[in-house]
């Protein structure tokens, strides 16, 4: 009954040390795989500098705006780059699952209980007890897989992987992400440079209305010709008034985009009025090649196939042998036990060790192996024909992207010429008229043609960046290039 169980505290620790919750708590990672993951949501799209802990750490908003503060905010704001960053977090954690299972593993087993055992014969009462026993038990166990036929190997390829296309599909959506916030900076630019340009469409309609009401008061011109002049400044009153609601739109927009609120004070640089350089850099045959080699979607799709036929080749190995290495050592004290002769209780106390080799051998699993082997070998082939078919979509946007640019590129320098030409007609034709030599329908059409053409203008430049950020976005290598 004294005697001390001196197996228990040993027992305790090890369980203690070797407890994964305790291993987790402490961010516990023996096969580093955090470090093939990104630390941050925005990976290394976000230049820092030395000493910065967090890059996706803001101060206040700029004023103005710049297009790189817009970007890095979203990439690190962003719903889906944080849930992408969460899947290749929780991925990395499977890696290591699949690691561990090169390891052996120890479990310790602790136990305490009271009981209380009356016994009672008929006849002889002198062999009649009641005793009050505790028993304490422990073991410690483990076993150490020596062999499983490549079940395990098959099972970390699959779980790199994996890994590999959670860190593709993470790349996916912060270029998914930084697209999305340079088109949102972009669209508001153009949201901007046309309201300007309405404004000064108002301004002249102003001019021509004030001159044809001149002309009017003054007895040389008509009537009509002042109410002419009155409809078209009302027009473009109008526009003016739509494209302040399509600005303020635009705002709410680019400021959801870096994930603040709507109705966040935004201000941006105005565009400048000189054409974006439209040298290309490389022939569309090899945009196609690094679209292949570099594009995220292709990579997500490739590392997904790898893991598929890894998956195969698991399924199959889980049908062969195992081969352990299995160890135990346990001890059973039983304290005040009933007699089985005399009258006084008993303590018996009971050691066992063991070291042992393990064979399991699948014998039969209703006919299931089979079938598991045809589902993961039906899902490879899924994931093949899923990436011949992100190759053939990539390629095509890539190539439609590019036609695109080279249109734009020619449909700025033709509304640049556009617009020379209506502003000089209009100057003409504004002279013409205060000197009474023009008509109002000529002042008005002239008019119109400047306002149109500094919309086209607009609208050229705006698609002419959204082709150059769509083709660097489906080559899959956005960068600073691509938005300067």
């Amino acid at each position: 009954m004294k005697r001390r169980w001196r197996a228990a505290p040993r027992l305790v620790a090890m369980a203690i040390l070797l407890s994964p919750a305790v291993a987790a708590a402490d961010g516990f990672d023996p096969f580093f795989t955090r470090d093939g993951i990104s630390a941050t949501p925005a990976k290394a799209m976000i230049p820092t500098a030395a000493g910065d802990e967090d890059p996706c750490s803001f101060a206040a908003l700029g004023m103005p705006l710049t297009l790189l503060e817009t970007i890095e905010r979203a990439l690190c704001h962003n719903p889906q780059t944080r849930l992408a960053w969460a899947n290749a977090k929780a991925q990395a954690g499977q890696l290591g699952v699949a690691q561990s299972a090169y390891l052996p593993t120890v479990a310790a087993t602790l136990g305490v209980s009271k009981q209380k055992v009356q016994s009672h014969i008929d006849g002889l009462p002198e062999f009649d007890s009641d005793a009050r026993p505790t028993v304490r038990s422990g073991s410690l166990k483990m076993s150490f897989v020596l062999s499983d036929y490549g079940l395990r190997s098959a099972n970390l390829d699959q779980a790199h992987a994996l890994l590999d296309a959670a860190n593709a599909s993470h790349d996916a959506a912060l270029q998914a992400a930084f697209a999305a916030a340079a088109q949102a900076y972009f669209e508001t630019q153009t949201a901007q440079s046309t309201l300007d340009a309405s404004r000064e469409a108002e301004r002249a309609a102003g001019e021509s209305f004030k001159a044809a009401e001149a002309k009017h008061k003054a007895g040389v011109g008509a009537l009509t010709d002042q109410l002419q002049a009155q409809t078209a400044y009302s027009k473009a009153t109008l526009d003016r008034v739509t494209a302040e609601g399509e600005f303020q739109n635009a705002l709410g927009t680019l400021a959801t985009a870096m994930g603040l609120p709507p109705n966040t004070a935004v201000v941006i640089a105005a565009r400048k009025e000189a054409l974006p350089d439209i040298a290309f850099v490389t022939a569309i045959d090899q945009l196609i090649d690094d679209a292949r080699q570099n594009h995220p979607a292709l990579l997500a799709a490739q590392a997904q196939l790898k893991a598929a036929d890894a998956r195969v080749a698991a399924v199959k190995a889980e049908g062969r042998p195992t081969i352990s290495l299995t160890s135990e050592i346990a001890r059973n004290d039983q304290l005040a036990m009933p007699p089985s002769l005399g009258w006084l209780p008993m303590d018996t106390y009971n050691r066992s060790r063991s070291v042992g080799v393990q064979v399991s051998i699948p014998l039969f699993e209703g006919f299931g192996r089979g079938y598991r082997t045809q589902s993961a070998q039906g899902l490879a082939e899924a994931k093949a024909a899923e990436l011949a078919e992100a190759e053939q979509r990539v390629t095509l946007e890539v190539w439609k992207n590019y036609q695109a640019l080279h249109t734009g590129n020619e449909n700025m320098k033709a509304s640049e010429e556009l617009v020379r030409n209506a502003r000089q007609s209009f100057r003409v034709a504004q002279g013409r008229y205060k000197a009474g030599i023009g008509n109002i329908l000529e002042l008005l059409n002239a008019q119109s043609a400047q306002a149109n053409a500094e919309q086209r203008r607009i609208k050229s430049i705006s698609e002419w960046y959204t082709a150059r950020l769509k083709l660097a976005a489906s080559v899959g290598k956005l960068g600073l290039w691509a938005i300067q």
